[in-house]
């Protein structure tokens, strides 16, 4: 990848304004005491409608080992219908290298580089409070993999998901070839029957094309070099070191993903709505019932509300004072 001089001069952030960066956030989370109660707003990892997004992260592909297939991260300023986002593209081809070494090829992904450091040593994200992996992205309906590394015993370890959107393409996979069937044993090709939508219902639709995703971050599967591996062992949400996408479905021809912004979330709240519908337009979330009421109300099963003295409890949850102010009142009672 050649960088534009649009990436050249949107540099990544140095040593001090990182730590600055994680001061004022460990600052917020102790002032609104967030660390005793479920966080109820978003936690920004990759915000891509900032160049500086796109300038810190690297694309890889299998360039690298003489492979044929290409990959680029370019940052797409703001217009009329799409916020500023990154396009992560590039062609996918399964052509051999004169090497009688590498038996496979095409593939291509991005992630961030190394965070570096901060006041307190080894800058990592920690999603620990979190429930969810939220991406905010424009699909060409292939099969992209969502990949989070984080530090563990086993340095080349992945967590990966698959990125299933609303405009999944159902094509014929290639044949595996032999020690295959392990490798994407448990991450199906075939996307849910609620993401698939036809030619012609996408051809004619009227939406932007942007969809938020959430990806529980149970639902992870731990990898090696591409392959599942046990014991299964759950993600490490404390030490984030990098949040990547890879595109590792062998069909040859140009792909095309667009990537708004990546953030840590329990649901939609009220806050985000509005960006929400202004982007997403008919694919946007609704608020998410358990950010609504801070995981206080008591709902039956088909989430209605309960009895008016239940309404009423959720409407003093509402009322309380959050921070400082609201552990003062608490002790004070």
């Amino acid at each position: 990848m050649f960088p534009t001089p649009r990436c050249l001069a949107a540099k990544a952030p140095g040593f001090f304004k990182k730590s600055t960066g994680e001061l004022s956030r460990l600052a917020r989370i102790a002032l609104n005491a967030e660390a005793i109660s479920t966080p109820t707003k978003p936690y920004p990892l990759l915000d891509f409608s900032d160049p500086a997004a796109t300038a810190s992260c690297k694309t890889m592909a299998d360039r690298a080992v003489g492979g044929f297939s290409t990959a680029q991260l370019d940052f797409i300023p703001a217009t009329a219908t799409d916020p500023a986002h990154t396009r992560f593209h590039g062609t996918i081809s399964t052509k051999l290298p004169n090497n009688w070494r590498v038996e496979r090829t095409g593939y291509a992904a991005f992630r961030n580089r190394d965070r570096g450091f901060w006041l307190l040593g080894r800058l990592y994200w920690d999603a620990d409070p979190y429930a969810y992996l939220a991406l905010r992205v424009k699909s060409d309906g292939r099969r992209y993999m969502v990949n989070l590394q984080t530090e563990s015993v086993v340095e080349t370890d992945i967590h990966q998901h698959r990125l299933y959107t609303r405009h999944h393409r159902v094509y014929q996979p290639p044949p595996l070839g032999e020690g295959d069937e392990g490798r994407y044993g448990a991450l199906s090709d075939i996307p849910p029957a609620e993401t698939i939508i036809s030619t012609a219902t996408t051809t004619g639709s009227s939406g932007s094309g942007w969809e938020t995703i959430l990806l529980p971050f149970h639902s992870f599967v731990r990898t090696n070099y591409g392959m599942i591996v046990e014991p299964q062992q759950s993600l490490i949400k404390q030490k984030i070191k990098s949040i990547g996408i890879g595109l590792i479905d062998r069909v040859e021809g140009p792909y095309d993903l667009r990537i708004h912004r990546i953030w840590a979330t329990n649901g939609m709240s009220e806050e985000e709505v509005e960006e929400e519908r202004s982007i997403c337009g008919e694919n946007a979330l609704g608020v998410d019932e358990g950010v609504r009421t801070l995981w206080g109300s008591k709902r039956d099963a088909h989430g209605k509300e309960g009895s008016h003295t239940q309404r009423k409890e959720e409407e003093e949850i509402g009322k309380r004072k959050k921070g400082l102010e609201g552990l003062k009142g608490e002790w004070e009672q």
